[in-house]
């Protein structure tokens, strides 16, 4: 397994994090049993995955508690583990979600019981909170990690402005600061190259990619006919699942074909070269499907495959709304 310096903490994380998203009751219902899923955990844990990110919103919580329950002493002090906050955790409160001091210190504190642990290594804001100042999240954020129950803070989905304006906020606070953002990232919306990447390189700050595979677009599976299972078989409310991007895939299938790979290893390959990128977060819903995501994101890829890609999708452009600049607790999607 290889390994990469999490941004500026000097923390070593593996090129490929696994996301749990899959692990207990999944919200999308595409998950692995829970057999399997244990045994995907331990598989990931043997092949030197490190970092395994989940949040208190993935299965209102059931995310967590399964992966909580499979953790060992030994294995917890090996592993980092990220989760997030900002969902909506209780359609009957409106205030349980969003990044208020009262959520974000809830939230915590309700994810390291169900985490059944002491720290949590990455506690992240799921997305921005537009109506909430951000010093309101950086202190409470600050506060969660001078009292010891969190190492390091992230954000996800945030605009390169919105994670600007954090970074000199905490520094004006003498507080600390965000040391990763978790955006979506894959060969259907490259947009994040135009100004997120470019200020994350500037500050060192580590990218975590979300969505690599595009919910599984870009493995292909979509092109001929929609299969059984999958995530947007049952259900596409933000209508990621359309037309026009299957002319894309099927251009990229042809690269792929080419050199003899397959288009997920083609599209995990290709994002885990991209400059600014520290660890790809893969998902499987089996151990088959595991071992060859983490062998994709190990991967070299020529200077002429890496071409020819940006022929089909150049830098900066798009085809599918991932990155979106939609904000708000029914707005947003979190997955």
């Amino acid at each position: 397994m290889q390994y990469r310096t999490l941004g500026r903490t000097g923390v070593q994380v593996s090129i490929a994090s696994f996301g749990t998203l899959t692990f207990g009751k999944s919200n999308w219902n595409v998950g692995s049993s829970n057999a399997e899923s244990e045994r995907i955990f331990h598989a990931a844990y043997d092949a030197g995955v490190n970092l395994f990110d989940t949040a208190n919103v993935y299965g209102k919580g059931n995310s967590e508690l399964f992966l909580g329950n499979l953790l060992t002493s030994e294995i917890r002090n090996n592993i980092l583990i990220a989760t997030k906050c900002h969902g909506k955790m209780d359609d009957n409160n409106p205030n349980s979600w969003g990044n208020t001091r009262r959520n974000i210190i809830k939230s915590c504190e309700d994810s390291l019981k169900r985490l059944n642990t002491d720290w949590i290594d990455l506690f992240q804001l799921h997305r921005p909170h537009p109506n909430v100042p951000i010093d309101e999240a950086i202190r409470a954020l600050d506060d969660l990690i001078r009292s010891g129950k969190v190492r390091y803070i992230g954000t996800s989905t945030f605009a390169a402005w919105q994670a600007c304006e954090a970074h000199y906020v905490a520094k004006s606070l003498g507080a600390n600061a965000f040391v990763t953002e978790q955006p979506p990232y894959n060969l259907l919306d490259r947009r994040v190259e135009r100004e997120l990447i470019p200020f994350c390189r500037t500050y060192d700050i580590a990218v975590l990619p979300w969505s690599p595979l595009a919910g599984g677009q870009l493995s292909g599976k979509y092109l001929d006919e929609m299969p059984d299972t999958g995530r947007y078989v049952k259900s596409d409310p933000h209508k990621r699942f359309i037309g026009i991007g299957c002319n894309y895939v099927k251009s990229l299938k042809a690269i792929a074909d080419k050199y003899e790979m397959s288009l997920a290893a083609l599209s995990l390959s290709w994002l885990a070269h991209q400059k600014g990128v520290t660890s790809v977060i893969i998902g499987a819903t089996s151990v088959d499907q595991l071992e060859e995501n983490l062998l994709a994101c190990q991967i070299e890829l020529s200077e002429e495959i890496l071409e020819e890609i940006d022929a089909v999708v150049p830098p900066g452009s798009y085809v599918i709304d991932y990155y979106s600049a939609q904000f708000g607790p029914n707005k947003v999607p979190l997955l």
